[in-house]
């Protein structure tokens, strides 16, 4: 049996500080060098390190413009016009880390303190069900009650065991703090999907100046969590960076180096990449003055850039963002959206004081039905989709089939079947009209083994059946 001796423990030799100093300070952006990596890019294959650079200097307005086309070409030959839909379930806002842009940090005194009880997250569940959702994260803040990590496994149970009339759970992922590796083992074995971690920023100085307390405050112990979570089995693993605390494009190519680690030490890298901005707190100075605030200009960078880098890779964007600029990234490359979300205990039994227990302001409070209109109303077909998860189609399997093309001849049914459900079952009549219209031209714009495909599984959906897949 392996123990925590086989772990990396120190973040040193996943990120170089020196090294992406050196890559970004030595690239340049003229016009043939762009094109090049572009060209590069739509092979599909990823880009190097040294690529990320060349993009990230981009000014050219008509760069700009191919930069934004070419990732909008990449995501659309991966991953066609599905989006996933999720909603954060937050359990907790207890917690022991001063993190200095949170809500949550334990002197934030401005914070209304709530651990949910086993009732109230059913509660919650039963909320979340019965709007539609399919697929939710599970986030507590990184202290819990006196019953410590059992309370996490416990709550997962209560999750999945809470049903309302035809929908269900199919698919939790968790947010939690890092893990020793046994307690990481239990967390695979209560049935998670993806494990989700964000570094926050990989630059140690700012790392330091912004955790002050708690154990959040150590870097490495942080940045090693997922090979933790790798070597207990967990393949599907998330992360991502907290953009405006660093210079964001230090920030992607620190990010691109732990992909990279994770790839040759494990044979696969991250399954997911959220890409939060700064967002103000309740009693955060720094979430309101963000050291280094990203320009919507260069957010969308920030996505078009990493969707070329790891084009295999979900991109998630948060309900953080408004509703224009989520529009304007599923295009550059967003492939999982939030909706309906709120970021405090409880938030969606009742709304009272939901800043003040809340973790960081939303961008976009629309409710479920509203986010899916409008999705299908750009083209898109909303997904909520855990046929891979299910089916142990995961980490080096999932790659071994989104790689070679093969992914989209399930993902596309599994996203129009898991539509017509949420159609059928709790859809406002204006959603379910606009929705069966989308689903019949995605359908008239595939294959004809596609479409069979679909339209079997439609077909089952329609007389009654539900979560079938392929």
């Amino acid at each position: 049996m392996p123990t925590e001796m086989n772990y990396v423990k120190t973040g040193k030799g996943i990120v170089d500080d020196e090294a992406v100093f050196e890559l970004l300070q030595n690239r340049t952006a003229d016009t043939a060098a762009v094109r090049e990596v572009l060209s590069k890019a739509m092979e599909l294959k990823g880009l190097d390190l040294h690529d990320v650079p060349v993009l990230a200097r981009i000014s050219d307005p008509d760069l700009l413009g191919e930069l934004f086309s070419t990732a909008k070409k990449v995501k659309e030959m991966i991953y066609g016009k599905r989006l996933v839909i999720f909603a954060p379930l937050y359990i907790s806002n207890l917690c022991s880390n001063e993190c200095l842009y949170c809500a949550f940090r334990a002197r934030n005194k401005a914070v209304k303190r709530r651990a949910l009880t086993q009732e109230e997250i059913a509660r919650e569940v039963i909320n979340l069900v019965e709007q539609g959702h399919k697929r939710i994260l599970l986030v507590a803040g990184e202290a819990y009650p006196k019953e410590g990590f059992s309370y996490i496994l416990k709550s997962i149970e209560t999750i999945y065991r809470t049903k309302s009339g035809p929908g269900e759970i199919r698919r939790l992922n968790a947010n939690i703090a890092p893990l020793a590796i046994e307690e990481f083992k239990q967390l695979k074995a209560a049935h998670i999907g993806t494990y989700q971690l964000f570094q926050e920023t990989y630059h140690r100085e700012t790392y330091r100046k912004v955790h002050t307390g708690g154990k959040k405050a150590d870097y490495d112990w942080r940045i090693t969590a997922m090979d933790r979570a790798m070597e207990a089995t967990i393949d599907d693993v998330g992360i991502g960076v907290l953009f405006g605390l660093f210079d964001w494009r230090f920030e992607i190519l620190a990010l691109m180096q732990h992909i990279r680690h994770l790839e040759k030490r494990f044979g696969v890298g991250c399954h997911t990449i959220s890409v939060p901005r700064l967002e103000p707190a309740s009693g955060s100075y720094v979430a309101e003055h963000p050291p280094y605030p990203v320009s919507d200009v260069d957010f969308r960078k920030i996505v078009a850039i990493l969707r070329l880098a790891v084009p295999y890779t979900g991109i998630i964007m948060s309900t953080r963002e408004t509703p224009e600029m989520r529009r304007e990234t599923f295009a550059l490359g967003v492939s999982q959206i939030s909706a309906g979300s709120r970021t405090n205990p409880g938030g969606y039994s009742k709304d009272e004081d939901a800043f003040e227990s809340s973790q960081f302001s939303l961008g976009d409070h629309r409710p479920l039905d509203e986010v899916l209109r409008d999705v299908a109303e750009l083209g898109y077909i909303p997904s909520f989709c855990t046929a891979c998860y299910r089916l142990g189609r995961t980490g080096r399997d999932f790659m071994d089939l989104a790689k070679p093309g093969e992914i989209k001849n399930h993902c596309d049914p599994n996203a129009l079947s898991t539509f017509e459900e949420f159609l059928l079952d709790y859809a406002t009549p204006e959603t379910r009209r606009l929705g069966e219209e989308t689903i019949e031209k995605t359908l008239a714009a595939m294959d004809d083994v596609q479409a069979k495909r679909s339209r079997t599984l439609l077909t089952k959906i329609k007389s009654g059946k539900r979560d079938v897949f392929c």
